[in-house]
């Protein structure tokens, strides 16, 4: 394998950028919030967010917001993902794989039906 330029990296880079560029929230009817703490990215979040955007473009699903987030406090669950969709309650899915991930980008993200078998909570947490 050839060598990398300065010029090789920097084009990489910036496709990396555009492919994993975070939308900002607004216009959005759906949200997703891979987890990628270090517990998170040793489980492997990195592949769980590369799977969700790959099946959103895919798909041509530019009416999702994508975003990260640290750890949601169940290192020993991950990797693990919210969804929530405009006006329904956040659905937390854990112990994720490249296939249980699909499925939640066609059925629930895409198709608006939460994937019951593989959700941990739906609803919002809160603190006392």
């Amino acid at each position: 394998m050839a060598k990398l330029t300065v010029e090789d990296l920097k084009k990489i880079k910036e496709e990396y950028k555009a492919k994993t560029a975070l939308r900002e929230e607004g216009a959005f009817r759906a949200k997703v919030t891979v987890h990628m703490g270090t517990c998170g990215l040793a489980a492997g979040a990195r592949e769980i967010m590369n799977v969700i955007l790959e099946e959103l473009e895919k798909n041509g699903a530019a009416d999702v917001a994508v975003s990260t987030s640290g750890c949601a406090g169940l290192c020993s669950r991950e990797p693990m993902i919210t969804v929530q969709i405009l006006d329904e309650p956040p659905v937390k899915y854990c112990d994720l794989n490249e296939e249980k991930t699909r499925k939640i980008v066609i059925e629930h993200i895409l198709g608006g039906r939460v994937v019951e078998d593989l959700a941990l909570v739906r609803g919002c947490e809160t603190s006392y």
